[in-house]
């Protein structure tokens, strides 16, 4: 009997036998790996594809768009290149872009009422014979360091004016740095002494083996540069004296960080008391 299809099998390799009939097209049949198709995965799925001409793109043409159901869902032919299905596309189009136009002037008019001033303090306020030993400048607790920088402001500027500092080369989001520091600890007092704290290496534990709190990374690099504001306005006859400004300097930080993630009554132990320290300590008695 000749065999189907192709479905015979027979060889001199060990394990194998002679198999005849239909069966042999199954049991012969290779195994691929091969996916099953389909026109998503294989990227044939149908696409509307416009081509763009004058009489197309017309303002006249909103008028045939009678709704939104109508616009998206009455006519699939907008998955062809028929005339009808691009009739329908380049409405939606202008109509979006129109929609946008007043959104994006809105915009645009906010952010030109945004007026900023930047200015780099750190090279003016280090004295000349301390520029090549900035650190040991920064640590000598015996030197002045009280700073007076005038800024001229060249248009007027309207409250609130929300200040802030800026650090350069400071890697922040650095994965090591990120993950320095122990949320448990932050939040529960009770928690200090169970609190698995390897991730806050090298700034973990002080002398004796005492947890430092708070640990890592992140609490140990503490900004303590302190401002003060001040203006001089404008009076008649071009004298003024100085006029002290208040900062407002609670609510500034997110509702939920105050009271869920950072514990009231977490109080700072062991810290900052070794000799790499900037003149800024936490002060034991704040939380």
């Amino acid at each position: 009997m000749p065999p189907v299809n192709g479905g015979a099998a027979a060889g001199p390799s060990s394990g194998s036998r002679d198999v005849h009939g239909p069966a042999a097209a199954a049991t012969a049949a290779p195994k691929r790996n091969r996916p099953r198709y389909h026109a998503f995965t294989q990227q044939q799925l149908p696409a509307c594809k416009p081509i763009l001409a004058p009489n197309m793109v017309r303002p006249q043409l909103l008028a045939q768009t009678s709704s939104f159901h109508t616009l998206f869902f009455s006519n699939v032919s907008c998955f062809t290149n028929s005339n009808s299905g691009q009739n329908q596309v380049i409405p939606i189009l202008v109509f979006v872009g129109l929609l946008f136009i007043p959104i994006g002037l809105a915009c645009y008019a906010a952010s030109n009422k945004v007026f900023e001033v930047v200015y780099r303090y750190d090279t003016k306020c280090v004295p000349k014979n301390m520029l090549h030993n900035k650190v040991g400048y920064i640590q000598n607790a015996s030197i002045n360091k009280t700073c007076t920088i005038n800024l001229k402001i060249p248009n007027a500027m309207k409250r609130p004016i929300f200040i802030y500092y800026q650090l350069d080369r400071f890697y922040q989001n650095h994965r090591r740095y990120a993950t320095s520091f122990n949320i448990a600890q932050l939040s529960d007092p009770k928690e200090e002494a169970n609190a698995d704290i390897k991730d806050c290496k090298p700034e973990a534990y002080a002398a004796k083996g005492i947890p430092v709190v708070p640990c890592g990374l992140v609490a140990w690099s503490l900004f303590n540069d302190t401002y003060s504001f001040a203006r001089r306005p404008r009076r008649a006859g071009g004298i003024g004296g100085v006029e002290a400004l208040r900062v407002i300097k609670s609510g500034i930080s997110w509702r939920s960080e105050r009271e869920r993630l950072f514990g009231k009554h977490v109080y700072p132990k062991n810290f900052q008391n070794g000799s790499l320290v900037g003149g800024g300590r936490l002060d034991p008695r704040k939380p």
